[in-house]
């Protein structure tokens, strides 16, 4: 080595072109030695940012589907242990007043849908076409929430509401192939279709849904602007 640095400093006619050959060498050096640390660091940040995009998203996930799934128990409670009760209370078109001339609590059963729908069918065609159209709804709503990033909990929760509805009277037309109706509201002798806990869960959730689409398709065009 010291021989090299002789024949070097023999061939340098200016003094200091070797102090400042060597200078530079070590900064090149240390220049590469920073940008290769800066690519470290680059890296390894990135996969820290990544995940801890990915553990923000699991959480919310995870909060999305609790809320989901505990909201539709609840309702899905609700609307067994009130049918329960009323089963083992009154007999049925046996009814009790809560609001004179206006709500009363009515033992009936209904073999149709929501307000009566399709009562009047074969109970053949009841029993399929009903078991048919909840399974489907509850299997879209459950790809729904599983293929979609929800961030609107008032959506997971309308949805939640017309999953347990659904799923309420799906349990009562396989037990009872009817479902069990007690809620009678009307005015004078004006009554409304007498309904359930379910069918009320099934109405809120559709509505609260329609309020949110509409409210997006109401945005969208302020966006564009």
């Amino acid at each position: 080595v010291q021989k090299c640095l002789d024949a070097r400093r023999a061939k340098t006619e200016e003094r200091g072109v070797y102090r400042y050959t060597l200078s530079d060498e070590v900064c090149s050096a240390t220049q590469q030695m920073s940008v290769f640390q800066q690519t470290v660091r680059g890296s390894c940040g990135g996969r820290y940012a990544s995940a801890g995009f990915k553990e923000g998203l699991g959480r919310r996930i995870l909060k999305k589907t609790v809320f989901f799934l505990a909201m539709a128990a609840l309702v899905l409670l609700l609307d067994q242990l009130t049918k329960a009760w009323i089963i083992s209370t009154l007999r049925i078109h046996e009814s009790f007043a809560v609001i004179g001339g206006f709500f009363n609590i009515t033992h009936v059963r209904n073999p149709g849908a929501a307000f009566g729908f399709l009562a009047g069918a074969s109970p053949a065609f009841r029993y399929v076409f009903f078991l048919a159209v909840t399974v489907a709804a509850i299997a879209l709503i459950l790809h729904y929430l599983r293929t979609t990033r929800i961030e609107d909990l008032s959506l997971v929760f309308s949805l939640a509401l017309i999953l347990a509805g659904a799923v309420g009277n799906l349990i009562d037309r396989v037990r009872f192939g009817e479902v069990v109706d007690f809620l009678d509201v009307y005015v004078g002798a004006h009554h409304w279709p007498a309904f359930n806990v379910a069918d009320a869960s099934i109405t809120t959730g559709a509505a609260i849904l329609m309020a949110i689409l509409f409210r997006r398709r109401k945005e969208r065009p302020e966006e564009k602007r």
